[in-house]
Order: structure tokens, then C-alpha cells, then sequence
């Protein structure tokens, strides 16, 4: 198994019940008939979105964009859930279909709602960390002084000091 901090997500129970509320719509409506293809293919779309988004948000590793991919994640599921009532309404869906994918529409929408409010106030006291962070031993490159390199990927430039000499040293101009 591959390990990747990028895709850190998929351990999130969110992003797994997402996937699975995309598994079972995909059941319920396959056997929709012709004439309802356009609506079973919405709701494909729907909650589709909202695994996606999920992912989407923690790989930008910004916490306004995370907490903004999970809001539209939100707005889907709010949107696939409307779709199951009307669905049920109408006579399309079964009363079974609809309990097993309102049930877990509910547990994924109070996963989501925490995982906001925790972000928020992640966001809000400051805590977050936007860029990926590997310490590394130095003792791979031949370094004995140092117990670890810190290296770090982050989406906005900044400067690095290097406590290496430059290569070649070019004559100080006064003013």
C-alpha cells in the first residue's frame, strides 16, 4: 500500500461514508426507468460531488479553501437529500431505498457539520498548518550535526536561509 499525505482524506469517515452514499445511489437508481434516466443521473451527480469536494479541500491545504470545499460538499448532500424526498413523493423510490440512503445522507451530514466545526475553530485559534511538513534523517545524506532536515512543500513561495556558504562570493557595493 502506498502512503501519501496528499491523500490523507481517504481516512476520513466523511469521505468514506461519501463514497458509500455514492455506492448505494448508484444501486437504488440503476433500474430507474428511460424516461427517469435524467433524474437517476442527477442524483448520480449530486452525491457524486460530495466525496469529491470532500477530497478536493483537504488537498488544497488551505484552510479557507478546505472549509469552502466543505460547505459546496454541504450544498450537495442538502441537494441529493431533497431530490430522495421528492423521489419518494412521487412514487420513483422505494420506501426501503430512500430509509437506507436518508439514514446515511443523515450520519454523513453531522460528520460534515463537525469536521467544519472543528476546522473553524482550528482556523480560528490559528492552529492550522498550510503546507505538508516530512522530517527526514540527515544520516541518509552523510550529515552527523543535525538530527533532522526539515523539508516543506507549501503553496505559497517564501524564502528559505541556507546555513550553506554561497558559491562564490561577489564584492559588497556601498551606497
Amino acid at each position: 500500500m502506498y502512503r501519501n499525505k496528499n491523500r490523507g482524506y481517504q481516512q476520513l469517515r466523511v469521505w468514506q461514508d461519501a463514497i458509500q452514499l455514492y455506492v448505494d445511489t448508484c444501486q437504488a437508481f440503476r433500474s430507474f426507468p428511460f424516461e427517469l434516466k435524467r433524474v437517476a443521473g442527477q442524483q448520480f451527480a449530486s452525491t457524486d460531488s460530495v466525496h469529491r469536494n470532500i477530497a478536493e479541500g483537504y488537498c488544497r491545504r488551505s484552510i479557507k479553501e478546505y472549509l469552502q470545499s466543505l460547505y459546496v460538499a454541504l450544498g450537495s448532500l442538502g441537494e441529493s437529500v431533497s431530490g430522495l424526498y421528492a423521489y419518494l413523493g412521487a412514487g420513483q423510490l422505494v420506501q426501503q431505498d430512500y430509509e437506507k440512503l436518508n439514514n446515511l445522507a443523515f450520519k454523513l451530514e453531522n460528520g460534515l457539520l463537525k469536521l467544519v466545526q472543528s476546522l473553524e475553530q482550528k482556523r480560528d485559534r490559528g492552529d492550522w498548518v498550510d503546507h505538508l511538513v516530512v522530517k527526514e534523517s540527515n544520516a541518509v545524506y552523510g550529515e552527523t550535526d543535525m538530527d533532522a532536515a526539515l523539508l516543506q512543500h507549501s503553496i505559497t513561495p517564501s524564502l528559505q536561509y541556507s546555513i550553506t556558504p554561497p558559491l562564490h562570493s561577489s564584492p559588497e557595493v556601498s551606497p
